[in-house]
Protein backbone atom coordinates (compact mmCIF):
# COMPACT_ATOMS: atom_id res chain seq x y z
CA UNK A 1 0.00 0.00 0.00
CA UNK A 2 1.32 3.44 -1.04
CA UNK A 3 1.13 6.84 1.17
CA UNK A 4 -0.57 9.09 0.61
CA UNK A 5 0.71 12.36 -0.21
CA UNK A 6 -0.21 14.66 2.62
CA UNK A 7 1.41 11.78 4.90
CA UNK A 8 4.76 12.03 2.75
CA UNK A 9 4.68 15.62 3.22
CA UNK A 10 4.56 15.23 6.97
CA UNK A 11 7.20 13.19 7.37
CA UNK A 12 9.32 14.81 5.31
CA UNK A 13 8.61 17.84 7.21
CA UNK A 14 9.00 16.57 10.38
CA UNK A 15 12.69 15.45 9.15
CA UNK A 16 13.78 18.63 7.77
CA UNK A 17 12.62 20.19 11.05
CA UNK A 18 14.13 18.11 13.19
CA UNK A 19 17.87 18.75 11.65
CA UNK A 20 19.81 21.86 13.55
CA UNK A 21 22.17 22.24 10.19
CA UNK A 22 24.76 24.74 12.47
CA UNK A 23 24.56 22.91 15.51
CA UNK A 24 22.44 23.26 18.71
CA UNK A 25 21.68 26.64 19.55
CA UNK A 26 23.09 27.82 22.99
CA UNK A 27 20.65 29.07 25.90
CA UNK A 28 21.26 32.59 27.20
CA UNK A 29 22.46 31.16 30.83
CA UNK A 30 24.96 28.61 28.41
CA UNK A 31 26.64 31.81 27.01
CA UNK A 32 26.70 33.62 30.12
CA UNK A 33 28.71 30.92 31.68
CA UNK A 34 31.44 30.67 28.94
CA UNK A 35 31.07 35.11 29.25
CA UNK A 36 31.71 34.18 33.02
CA UNK A 37 34.29 31.65 32.53
CA UNK A 38 36.45 33.37 30.00
CA UNK A 39 36.36 35.80 32.27
CA UNK A 40 37.79 34.31 35.04
CA UNK A 41 40.22 32.71 32.64
CA UNK A 42 41.94 35.78 31.56
CA UNK A 43 42.41 36.98 34.52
Amino acid sequence: MTQSKRQKERQWRTRKEAQNPHGKVKSYDDLAEDVTNNDVENK
